[in-house]
């Protein structure tokens, strides 16, 4: 879309100072818009053999004794008969211009598998579940957590931990969970792995009967689930997470302190500095509001200290994706540019309690000092986001 900006500004602001301003080498927008040279067609080496040449060793290649032996084998043979036809190299040419080459041996074709594409705007749309081994008291003996989460309000709705992973398990604890939220059918997707408690035919039958859509992630890509993997990075990289559990019910335990923690008092970065509480269940508004009161007062009496302007908190995310595809990001550029023919983007210098505003640069208003000799043709719009409102929902979580 570089390239297309400068086509349009170009002839009226100059080639060159237009590429200044957009950091495009002029060189790079000269290359990419002038024709390509058609390739000219390569010639015949004047040592290749001729048609009917090559049509007679294709025909040698093709007899009963020949057809199942390699051109190495083949040349050998031809050479211990006193007949010389061609190159070894030459037999694999004229086999490959007839499509006659190719692995030997029968080949495992995976199948292609399409990254999940998984949108969450609210809570209880999208849940991601996984399991993960807690070591035991011995070695090779461990304990497995089930955990289900929310992808928009990352609030843990179910957790279980169990000494073996078993589809029975994972269904009832599924069931329970939906249940405790209120889900309805229809209305939740639920993403995992492709672990065999989550592709198994009794957690497939639950969720057919509530109404449940599944999804899972592509085979041995990991980062296609990636909001329980980190939910379990947090858990584990927590100091007082232990080496190794000494039974099952010291491992529940530390569950019935560690997921109340990660609900209700963990500000999670992802979710602007608050808790995943706060964001399942509707608060997050209020909770933004009151830190921006603060920080407006805070600036309200020491102005100078505070460089960027007016702090404000950070914005809870308005959607969560898993993978987002490529067509979504395309079209936001589309309409920005549709909007704005040039934008830039600086960060201005930050204070400890808020994050620095976001300036753009669009062709209205003059800023010469900045932008030199276009700078006639440029404004200065900053435009911060607000906090997106979350859709409340009730229900208790922890089983």
């Amino acid at each position: 879309m570089t390239i297309e900006t400068v086509r349009e500004v170009g002839p009226r602001l100059g080639i060159a100072p237009t590429c200044a301003a957009l950091g495009l080498p002029t060189a790079t927008y000269y290359r990419r818009i002038s024709p390509k040279p058609l390739a000219e067609p390569r010639p015949s080496p004047p040592r290749k053999l001729a048609v009917a040449e090559r049509t007679a060793v294709l025909e040698v290649l093709h007899e009963p004794g020949f057809v199942d032996l390699a051109p190495a084998q083949v040349y050998a043979q031809l050479l211990d008969a006193k007949c010389y036809l061609c190159s070894e190299r030459t037999m694999y040419r004229i086999l490959e211009e007839n499509h006659e080459v190719r692995e030997r041996r029968d080949q495992l074709r995976h199948p292609s598998y399409a990254a999940p594409e998984l949108l969450a705007t609210a809570p209880n749309q999208v849940w991601s579940w996984d399991i993960t081994k807690l070591l035991g008291p011995a070695k090779w003996t461990y304990f497995y957590l089930y955990v289900i989460m929310d992808l928009f309000s990352r609030y843990v709705v179910g957790w279980m931990v169990a000494h073996e992973e078993r589809a029975a398990l994972a269904r009832k604890l599924i069931e329970q969970s939906c249940r405790r939220q209120g889900i309805t059918p229809g209305a939740l997707t639920l993403h995992a792995d492709r672990g065999p408690s989550m592709t198994s035919k009794p957690v497939a039958l639950l969720l057919s009967d509530l109404g449940v859509t599944k999804t899972h992630s592509r085979p041995y890509v990991s980062n296609d689930n990636p909001f329980s993997e980190a939910q379990f990075k947090t858990m584990k990289y927590r100091p007082d997470f232990p080496d190794r559990f000494g039974s099952i019910q010291h491992a529940r335990g530390h569950g019935h302190v560690f997921f109340p923690w990660y609900n209700t008092a963990h500000r999670h970065s992802g979710l602007g500095m608050l808790t995943p509480h706060e964001v399942h269940y509707g608060l997050a508004e209020k909770r933004v509001e009151a830190r921006a009161r603060v920080l407006a007062a805070a600036f309200a009496a020491h102005p100078e200290r505070f460089v960027a302007g007016l702090p404000r908190p950070p914005a809870l995310p308005s959607e969560v994706w898993i993978n987002k595809p490529k067509a979504a990001l395309a079209k936001r550029d589309r309409d920005s540019e549709a909007e704005v023919v040039t934008t830039f983007a600086s960060r201005a210098p930050q204070s400890h309690a808020a994050d620095s505003t976001l300036t753009e640069v669009s062709p209205r208003i003059g800023v010469r000092e900045r932008f030199g000799s276009i700078g006639t043709e440029l404004h200065i719009a900053a435009s911060p986001s607000l906090p997106t409102r979350v859709r409340q929902l009730g229900g208790e979580s922890l089983l």
